[in-house]
């Protein structure tokens, strides 16, 4: 069996996540942790719009990417009101692209072939550091609350009752850049239970959340650790039933999904995206009837530097590295 080192080594995400280089030239500035192709000169964390005019980007097609999902033609649906509204207004067209990877939507968008995104929670940071993304928006309630736990979960005929009673095991991650499938999960299981992967269960890579949900459902894994908002849609579109998962662990409230554009678009057609993001009215489109089974009417503001604090603390926790060599 190939050990948990090797097998995120082979993902790109044992120390640092690898991309291809792309050509663009280090530059002299203040950057934190943002690749040497981006600047941070306000200090916010995330990458500065380019000032040189040849730098920006302006196409007539933008394309979106919603984070890997196990099923892409149903959040495609899900995304089609609100994506024919930003077309309205930004006068562009708009393409939904399916990603299949947290990474390949990471390489997408430092490459240059993805404009709009929503990053999951634990790639955001990879996401903001190495491919210029500019988060500045997520999903909310009405009353403007916000955020997702991640549980760790297995089926009724498992005999687990307990964190703990997964020694010796099977249990199911996402993929190494995930922070409810993976990161936080292997930092509590460590720090809370004494469990390592490897060493004291045998862990599995299941690449979505949704997969791994199936998985313990079908009784195929285990237990798995999952963002429990995934739980809650998939419930409510009868893909398992409520009694076929059963939590032993709920995490603390982390942000979700972050929406953003990457930072060289022109400033115009930015202002005109997060606008479009903000003004959307939620009430009879299909955005409103995928995401509020989870209870999510709109979009509010958020910024990088404050609302993924915690998150930087567990990849900090494991040894998490932003560089993208």
């Amino acid at each position: 069996m190939t050990d948990l080192k090797n097998l995120l080594r082979m993902t790109g995400a044992a120390v640092a996540l690898s991309f291809v280089g792309h050509g663009a030239a280090a530059q002299d500035c203040p950057r934190g942790d943002l690749d040497a192709r981006y600047c941070d000169a306000d200090g916010d964390m995330i990458a500065d719009i380019p000032t040189d005019e040849s730098e920006l980007l302006d196409p007539d097609t933008l394309i979106f990417a919603y984070t890997p999902v196990e099923d892409p033609a149903v959040y495609k649906t899900a995304w089609a009101d609100f994506l024919t509204y930003l077309e309205e207004a930004t006068g562009k067209d708009i393409v939904f692209f399916p990603v299949q990877s947290n990474a390949a939507q990471i390489e997408a968008m430092r490459s240059g072939r993805l404009h709009i995104a929503g990053f999951n929670t634990g790639s955001n940071p990879l996401a903001v550091n190495c491919a210029g993304f500019r988060p500045f928006t997520i999903m909310a309630a009405e009353d403007g609350t916000f955020g997702y736990e991640m549980e760790i979960i297995t089926h009724p005929d498992s005999g687990i009752e307990t964190p703990a009673d997964i020694k010796g095991r099977k249990l199911a991650f996402t993929a190494p850049t995930s922070n409810s499938g993976f990161k936080a999960p292997s930092a509590i299981l460590k720090a809370d239970f004494g469990l390592e992967a490897d060493k004291d269960f045998e862990p599995v890579f299941s690449g979505k959340h949704d997969n791994s949900i199936l998985g313990v459902a079908n009784q195929d894994y285990d237990a798995a650790a999952v963002a429990n908002t995934v739980i809650t849609r998939m419930i409510a579109r009868d893909v398992i039933e409520a009694d076929q998962v059963v939590s032993l662990y709920k995490s603390e409230t982390f942000p979700t999904t972050g929406y953003g554009v990457v930072h060289n678009l022109k400033p115009e057609l930015q202002d005109k995206i997060r606008e479009a993001f903000f003004s959307f009215d939620w009430a009879g489109t299909s955005l409103e009837e995928e995401f509020g089974k989870g209870g999510e009417t709109q979009f509010i503001d958020i910024n990088y530097k404050d609302f993924w604090n915690v998150i930087r603390k567990i990849d900090a926790a494991n040894d998490v590295s932003y560089a993208c060599e």
